[in-house]
């Protein structure tokens, strides 16, 4: 066994001479082994080694002997001990998670600490080859992404160093016999054996008719399982690539934009990835409720060439597509009474909007050259001051060569602006309430010829938001 895990250990460059490694141990056979397996490379590797147990406080007097256990082999071996017990139950039900979430978050941060302490470069936890292979089949049974089809890493960086698996490529037998070979009495959890939990299913349930068609499953998962990571590494990146170049995120407001064809442009597999980027960035935590059902509603939608559809997602996240421009908004911000806004506007004049935008007025002594953001026209033809505001129902407005007027709606829908843009797009008026501009998109007064009275110039700047 010692060479086998040497060689794995090497292959994947999971220790190094003069380090310090704290060894996460729980009583248990697996753990007990890999203390005692690192502590025989003490000497040779000039390894300083910390063995930290963790009593969660769920089994009573029987976990807390487990540490006591665990301390008092330590005093025998030799070895470093940091032992501490933590209310898990209480976290569990302070936090509204289930019990195995619990105890995990707590043992990992107490983890850290303790890797923070002693400044350590590893933490080696004693997850073996059989555990990678339930691993990898409770997330085959559950999972509909390769993205989430990935086993137990070999090594992650964590705190002050990385957490290192050098038992990926050896069975739990392999274990038990090197404990009984070297005499290492473990304890053994009674919950173990109890069915209902999910992995230990697979482990008494499933495990067994595996192996007998493959003995060394094992070795192919954990092969399987590097395979995959080294894939998803490569496709994310391209993926971030990707996303960087075509995607638009506006975090004030909590707004991703980007346009459909272009996305659609890329790789299936860069597609879904970028997807997953996307809801990563607008979600804190990942819903319970986001399935892959989501996903193949995202790629309807996307597929989507005209007019203007919504799909309402898990926490109140909005996902649109408007005549090919997809958005992601939370409908919670864009509901927001504060979006609406009517302000009078004077002359001269600078007013800023709510999404950061301006509205500069001046007086100008001649027409002077303008464009779709800047309009000029006569203090006679309107009726001052003047308001910018956004839109009302039934609001319509009239330009040169109109006959008759025409709802903003149906100005919007022809101009395929999307529904998110709408309620706050900016709309000035005169003071009888007349539409002269709906700013980017339609004047309402004429802009060519001399007129009488004083020249008024409105220049509009995006905001940067």
């Amino acid at each position: 066994m010692k060479q086998e895990v040497l060689t794995f250990i090497k292959k994947h460059q999971l220790l190094r001479k003069n380090a310090t490694v704290l060894v996460g141990v729980s009583g248990g056979p697996d753990s007990m082994a890999l203390l005692h397996f690192l502590l025989s490379l003490e000497h040779e590797w000039n390894l300083n080694i910390v063995a930290v147990s963790v009593d969660h406080q769920l089994r009573g007097e029987e976990s807390l002997e487990d540490l006591r256990y665990v301390e008092r082999i330590c005093n025998e071996w030799g070895a470093e001990f940091v032992g501490a017990s933590l209310d898990v139950a209480s976290y569990r039900k302070k936090h509204g998670i289930g019990t195995e979430l619990a105890g995990r978050e707590l043992r990992y941060r107490f983890f850290e600490q303790q890797m923070e302490l002693y400044q350590a470069d590893f933490l080696a936890l004693g997850h073996h080859g059989d555990d990678q292979v339930e691993t990898m089949l409770m997330k085959m049974s559950r999972t509909a992404s390769s993205s989430f089809f990935n086993g137990i890493p070999v090594h992650r960086e964590f705190s002050t160093g990385y957490i290192i698996r050098p038992f990926l490529c050896i069975t739990k037998e392999i274990l038990e016999n090197y404990c009984k070979e070297n005499h290492i009495e473990a304890r053994i959890d009674a919950t173990n054996f109890e069915t209902e939990y999910t992995r230990n299913f697979y482990r008494h349930k499933v495990m067994p008719l595996i192996k007998e068609k493959n003995s060394n499953i094992h070795m192919t998962v954990q092969h399987l399982s590097e395979t995959l990571s080294e894939d998803e590494e490569f496709l994310r990146k391209e993926a971030e690539k990707m996303v960087d170049e075509l995607v638009d995120f506006q975090g004030e407001n909590g707004m991703v934009t980007f346009h459909a064809e272009l996305f659609k442009n890329r790789a299936q597999a860069l597609q879904r990835r970028a997807y997953h980027l996307i809801l990563n960035y607008l979600y804190d935590v990942l819903p319970k409720d986001l399935s892959y059902g989501h996903e193949e509603q995202f790629f309807a939608l996307l597929q989507r060439k005209e007019g203007n559809a919504q799909l309402d997602f898990p926490s109140a996240l909005k996902l649109e597509n408007s005549y090919g421009r997809m958005t992601f908004y939370f409908a919670e911000h864009h509901e927001d009474p504060n979006l609406s806004y009517h302000y009078t506007l004077d002359i001269p004049g600078k007013l800023k909007l709510p999404d950061g935008s301006t509205i500069t007025a001046n007086f100008a002594e001649k027409n002077t050259e303008q464009n779709t953001l800047s309009y000029i026209f006569s203090s006679e033809q309107v009726k001052l001051p003047l308001h910018i505001r956004t839109r009302k129902p039934g609001d319509r407005m009239s330009w040169k060569g109109l006959n008759g007027s025409k709802k903003l709606k149906d100005i919007f829908i022809d101009a395929k602006i999307p529904l998110s843009a709408r309620e706050s797009w900016p709309v000035i008026t005169d003071d009888e309430g007349k539409i002269i501009w709906l700013i980017g998109l339609k004047k309402g007064q004429p802009t060519s010829g001399l007129v009488r009275g004083a020249t008024i110039h409105l220049l509009y700047e995006k905001g940067k938001n």
